[in-house]
């Protein structure tokens, strides 16, 4: 199919050429949208800082079994057996619900 000469196609027109414009703009708003958190990453939030009985009692307990930790005088699996006492202790003294080693108090325990 041969246009006539003095005819142009309309590939050649002002009206696609603003059509593929706005398909341009359309793309590169939805990949920035979708690339949101690359492009403006949040600002870091300062670490909780909690201050409950039961922080304050297993960071006291935990403080004498990573020094002795770290003097070689007991080994990690002597450190990991008097944390998890102390924190079942800790849970104790405090009224805590415990719920596995390891996890936040509050938590529900484990059936």
């Amino acid at each position: 199919m041969v246009n006539s000469p003095g005819k142009r196609h309309f590939l050649d027109s002002p009206y696609a050429r603003l059509a593929a414009l706005g398909c341009f703009a359309l793309s590169a708003g939805a990949l920035a949208y979708v690339h949101r958190a690359d492009l403006y990453p949040a600002a870091p939030r300062p670490a909780a800082q909690t201050d409950d009985a039961y922080s304050r009692c297993f960071r006291d307990g935990a403080a004498p079994i990573d020094k002795m930790l770290a003097e070689k005088t007991i080994g990690e699996e002597q450190a990991r057996l008097f944390r998890m006492r102390a924190e079942a202790r800790c849970r104790a003294q405090t009224g805590t619900q415990g719920g596995p080693p390891g996890a936040p108090p509050g938590l529900p325990p484990v059936r």
